[in-house]
């Protein structure tokens, strides 16, 4: 046995033996020691603080805006976690919410009937997604600095296309149904269902299909996606792609929400889902994450963005939380990974001892000559 297959044979003893104690546990143990479960708990905490502290906080109408509010965040961050799990990142969502109200808008106002200005609009967020997603798996090029690159371009062609003019004059039965709760004095608004809808859609992708497979593969290291058959360069492609189309849908419902299409519209959106997929337990480096963290790291987001509104903190304060919070979790998630590797490095070691052990003859199996 040549030393390079030994030591993925230790390895693999090693990632089986760490599979083995994870899944030796009873369910409740698993299930209470996931990052999701220590979310779902945190916003549950905060809830209870906040409506035995905060005055208002209780109210439906609060949870109504709440979810309003963060919905645009919900939504983006399904394709950006299935994009970070790949090891990637997309950092121009923020823009192209702004760049698809721009072009809603002037499509709208140019006398283009609604749905097919939205649909032009989704259009060209796709074609921002593809052009990220040709720049980084065709060109080469890394996605941080191509994200970051289409992040100020397209915010600057937003702006550029409105000025500081905003378009306004959309049907008031429409904007009125974006922010309709699903019946009367109910907590939640009408678009819960879409993201309800969208996030069950992208879970089933990358948790049960052979296509999400391929996406952690991907992340945990890319070279053995591509020699176990994961079509590399298209996975990433189809990701980017999809993260500019919802970002762009997004930016059309941002758009009728407020009843305004202006190229500032998304600004710092970004920053939000960033946060709120690391704090989700999305790793950051790839290889590991859950949609269901994810969207549990932007409710957490949301709840204490509310909570410190209705205390009466200002805007800039909130801001500084978000980012303390994007700080923190990737502190956290580093440490945890840390602790992860180690533990597997013991696993192997232990495994290669053993295996070593095994490969010695015993004295008293061997034949004698004489």
């Amino acid at each position: 046995m040549s030393a390079d297959t030994a030591t993925i044979t230790t390895n693999a003893v090693g990632h089986a033996a760490a599979q083995y104690r994870r899944h030796s546990r009873t369910l409740w143990r698993r299930m209470l020691l996931r990052t999701e479960t220590a979310i779902v708990l945190a916003i549950i905490l905060l809830i209870i603080f906040a409506i035995t502290t905060v005055p208002y906080f209780a109210q439906p109408y609060t949870y109504l805006t709440m979810i309003l509010n963060s919905a645009p965040i919900l939504l983006m961050l399904l394709p950006v976690t299935l994009i970070i799990i790949t090891g990637d990142i997309d950092l121009s969502v923020g823009s192209v919410v702004g760049f698809s109200s721009a072009i809603f808008g002037l499509s709208f106002h140019a006398g283009i009937p609604l749905p097919l200005a939205a649909g032009v609009a989704v259009v060209g967020g796709g074609l921002v997604g593809l052009l990220n997603g040709v720049l980084v798996t065709v060109v080469g090029l890394p996605s941080l600095a191509v994200t970051i690159g289409t992040l100020a371009l397209f915010r600057g062609i937003a702006v550029g296309l409105l000025g500081t003019t905003a378009i306004t004059g959309f049907p008031s039965e429409v904007t009125q149904f974006i922010g309709a709760p699903l019946f009367v004095g109910a907590p939640a608004p009408m678009v819960t269902v879409a993201i309800i809808v969208v996030a069950i859609g992208f879970a089933v992708v990358l948790h049960l299909t052979p296509f999400g497979r391929g996406v952690f593969a991907i992340g945990l290291s890319s070279e053995t996606a591509a020699f176990s058959g994961v079509r590399v360069n298209r996975t990433r492609l189809i990701l980017f792609v999809l993260s500019g189309l919802v970002a762009s849908a997004t930016g059309v419902y941002y758009t009728l929400q407020y009843s305004n299409a202006i190229g500032t519209n998304g600004l710092g959106f970004e920053l939000q889902v960033v946060t709120a997929i690391v704090l989700g337990g999305v790793s950051i480096w790839g290889g590991r994450g859950s949609i269901l963290g994810a969207l549990a790291g932007g409710v957490l987001i949301a709840t204490l963005n509310k909570t410190l509104q209705l205390a009466g903190i200002g805007s800039d304060t909130i801001s500084i939380v978000t980012g303390a919070t994007l700080i923190f979790s990737v502190v956290v998630a580093g440490i945890a990974g840390f602790i992860s590797r180690r533990r597997r490095s013991k696993a192997s070691v232990i495994a290669a001892g053993v295996e070593k052990h095994r490969a010695i003859p015993n004295p008293k199996s061997v034949p004698s000559n004489h």
